[in-house]
């Protein structure tokens, strides 16, 4: 927390409405003596209208004063950990259906570009808001930002942040760092009938907003400047953008999840010739275009017919994602050696001279030029469908971590490539995944053996056991092949989906 602001607090006694007072924390408590101005919603990680718990308080705090209420994004500069054309024009072209939405409920929607220090600071004093109410976040950036609002608004602005991301927020599930999954699964088991609780409707706007209308977004030249400026890793179309569409991808009559696909989750998951068994949920959960609790709440009702595949599907949903965010609030350091714990560092460092048969550079990983035809294809997969396999992106750090000349190069070089061409990059799953395959996060120690020290070791071999890998490679070859051809056509053609590209074997 920045110098001078109030240490933050749950808020146990405070008002809270139809929102658990658990999920709230009070950032700076502001002056009750303020007149009663408008209540600004700061939407960053969770983007949408529906299902969303920090709306849905701005929304009792605006009524309970008798106040407008408006919803806020802001676009950082520079680009938001370095993201490219690939994840900010599926993010814009969301925020465009969700600014009509918005629109259609009688909540303005400001768009704002720049330092959000700056720039949100700005439009508080323009409005003559009186309370700021900031999603959740755990990486340091947006923790940064929020320290620094704190500090720019006025005395009479008041800041509160809500976990509307988190089915159990996060400093409820706990508060400490946590060992593993078996260590925070209990604790957010116990809490989740508290918490995993239906959504009420968002209420129309209590008082109608007659200020300044915010100003028209040229979605079209904004896009297209994305699209100029950071297209060097290029759109995915495969996945469409929007509330509408991630809950297709859920409960849809054609190819949902949860209607279609959940009955083999439980053993198909793992299976990197079944792309189809996952539940295609991540792009819309990093994003926050779905919400993880809406999702948890769907599952349930499907437990009778699909006990184990639930069971699975919420053990990823719940435990694994919320340990991620667990990870990353008590972790400040979440993407650094230094933020593992200390026996992984010491046999990390205890080999990190051991001769390693290969040495790649950063470029030639990420061109895929190595002698591992089951790692190109894996690369070549995220690099060019947006989307790497879970089980391959296990295979895939790991690697690396043999490859390189040390872990902290190792390490470096799997956020860089995660960050820039995975869809859902730049999130605390990503950093999570990097840091348990290279630096044995939430994982323990295993036999001991050259440049791994005590960290858990995959092959080539192991694969092989697990799937048939030249069907793997063959289809990431025709995926390839067909991208490149559909891109030389047409720059906006569609990148084929997995399911029509994998033939059975």
């Amino acid at each position: 927390m920045a110098p001078g602001v109030t240490p933050p607090t749950t808020a146990p006694k405070l008002e809270t409405g139809p929102v658990h007072p658990g999920r709230v924390r009070v950032l700076k408590p502001g002056s009750p003596s303020s007149p009663a101005g408008p209540v600004v919603y700061w939407m960053f990680r969770d983007q949408r209208s529906r299902d969303n718990w920090a709306l849905l308080y701005a929304a009792h705090l605006a009524a309970r004063s008798a106040a407008p209420v408006a919803v806020a994004f802001n676009l950082f500069h520079p680009r938001f950990l370095g993201a490219h054309a690939r994840q900010l024009a599926f993010m814009l072209r969301s925020l465009r259906l969700l600014r009509r939405r918005l629109h259609s409920l009688g909540l303005p929607f400001f768009l704002l570009r720049g330092d959000p220090a700056h720039t949100l600071p700005a439009l508080l004093r323009r409005l003559a808001a009186s309370t700021l109410v900031a999603d959740f976040s755990p990486l340091r950036p947006v923790r940064a930002a929020v320290a620094d609002i704190c500090d720019r608004v006025g005395p009479e602005v008041a800041v509160h942040q809500v976990d509307a991301h988190n089915v159990v927020p996060v400093w409820a599930a706990s508060d400490k760092l946590e060992y593993s999954a078996k260590t925070i699964r209990p604790k957010i088991h116990r809490l989740l009938p508290e918490y995993l609780v239906e959504f009420p409707e968002l209420p129309l706007p209590a008082v109608p907003w007659t200020a300044d209308d915010p100003p028209e977004i040229d979605w079209g030249e904004l896009i297209a400047e994305v699209l100029r400026e950071a297209g060097e890793v290029p759109e995915i179309e495969w996945c469409e953008p929007g509330e509408d569409p991630a809950m297709e991808v859920l409960m849809g009559n054609k190819d949902g999840f949860l209607t279609r696909r959940l009955k083999n989750y439980e053993t198909d998951r793992n299976d990197p010739l079944k792309p189809k068994g996952s539940s295609g949920l991540s792009p819309y959960l990093h994003f926050g275009q779905i919400s993880a609790q809406r999702c948890a709440l769907e599952a349930q009702a499907h437990r009778k017919s699909c006990p184990k595949s639930v069971d699975a599907f919420l053990e990823e949903l719940l435990v694994r994602r919320e340990l991620a965010d667990n990870f990353c609030y008590y972790q400040p350091q979440y993407d650094s050696l230094q933020g593992a714990w200390e026996w992984a560092r010491k046999t990390l460092m205890d080999h990190s001279a051991d001769e390693r048969e290969h040495l790649y550079t950063k470029e030639q990983l990420e061109q895929a030029r190595t002698a591992d035809p089951l790692w190109n294809a894996s690369q070549l997969e995220m690099v060019h469908y947006g989307k790497m396999h879970g089980f391959m992106r296990m295979y895939w750090a790991k690697k690396i971590l043999e490859w390189t000349s040390s872990p902290e190069e190792a390490l470096s070089i799997a956020i860089y490539l995660n960050d820039k061409y995975e869809i859902d990059g730049r999130d605390p799953n990503g950093y999570v995944g990097c840091m348990w395959s290279i630096c044995g996060i939430h994982d323990q120690g295993w036999k001991e053996r050259p440049v791994f020290g005590k960290i858990r070791y995959m092959n080539y071999a192991g694969c092989k056991r697990k799937f048939n890998v030249d069907v793997y490679i063959a289809y990431v070859k025709r995926l390839v092949t067909e991208t490149k051809k559909r891109k030389s056509e047409s720059p906006s053609s569609l990148i084929p989906k997995h399911s029509k590209i994998i033939k059975s074997e």
